[in-house]
């Protein structure tokens, strides 16, 4: 189900910008966002993973910088039927983390230096297990894409808004003052709606198979309610909105507060938490 209708919300995205193009300039507008729809996934489906990493300044490790880091992962990577993905180390005392890439052969996993402080060896499988299961339904391709369209309606909108303040366009280039509106307000509007709805739920299947992938479903939800504490107290070095999607908990301070269950890239982390010790329940009862 979360399937299919991520698959119908990533179809609003593009007609959404396929409609703006269309209020702006007919047919021809139209034509040109759908190409641009195009190429921002191809861009995405190939570069997204090296820019975001260098964002955040991870940096590679080896298996000797790390070797109980890495037996986490080559343990989990077991468990899902995956190829070993590249381990990356983020230099901050925020706990989180996040995994990267365009496809299971070509995919990074990331935590922060604060990750490993705070949490011990079964809540870092949770974690990760939560982070591989991403890779294993290929979540992330598809929330990089959701955003990067969700931020070019906004950067369209404006210059559209700053067009009809200044008198840039014409009349008959601004498709009428309805068409005009819908682009300034709705569309921007819309389009960051789809885009955390999309975010939101992916979450909730990765939170559910990397229950499962690292043995015990309490193990991730001890973590992510560590995680939610250090998220209220500080906000991750250089997160922005656009990369929030990423990280298994929003790192962006005090996040989730107002109008969460629409304005939120994750679900209420309380929320997320009730699931998986209901997973956990059921586990345990069917032993």
């Amino acid at each position: 189900m979360n399937i299919f209708k991520t698959t119908i919300l990533m179809a609003l995205l593009t007609g959404i910008m396929v409609a703006i193009g269309g209020a702006i300039n007919g047919s021809t507008g139209a034509m040109i966002m759908l190409l641009i729809s195009l190429g921002m996934n191809f861009f995405s489906y190939w570069f997204s993973d090296s820019v975001v990493l260098k964002m955040y300044n991870a940096r590679e490790i080896s298996e000797n910088d790390s070797p109980q880091l890495f037996n986490i992962v080559k343990t989990l990577t077991q468990k899902a039927d995956l190829p070993m993905p590249k381990v990356y180390i983020i230099n901050s005392d925020v706990p989180n983390a996040f995994a990267t890439g365009r496809n299971p052969s070509h995919a990074a996993v990331a935590v922060t230096t604060g990750i490993m402080k705070a949490l011990d060896y079964n809540e870092i499988s949770g974690v990760l297990g939560h982070e591989l299961a991403h890779v294993k339904h290929r979540d992330i391709l598809t929330g990089t894409i959701a955003a990067s369209m969700a931020g070019v309606i906004s950067l369209i909108a404006d210059i559209v808004q700053w067009g009809a303040i200044f008198g840039t366009r014409s009349d008959d280039e601004r498709g009428g003052l309805i068409g005009t509106l819908a682009t300034i307000i709705i569309a921007p509007l819309a389009a960051t709606l789809i885009q955390m709805a999309i975010s939101r739920s992916r979450e909730y299947d990765a939170d559910k198979s990397g229950g499962e992938y690292c043995g015990n479903p309490l193990y991730l939800a001890n973590a992510l309610e560590k995680i939610e504490y250090y998220a209220q107290q500080a906000t991750l070095e250089n997160s922005t909105t656009s990369t929030a999607h990423m990280f298994i908990v929003n790192p962006l301070k005090g996040s989730g507060k107002f109008l969460k269950s629409l304005f939120s890239t994750h679900p209420p982390t309380e929320d997320r938490i009730a699931k998986l010790r209901e997973q956990a329940l059921a586990l345990n009862s069917g032993n």
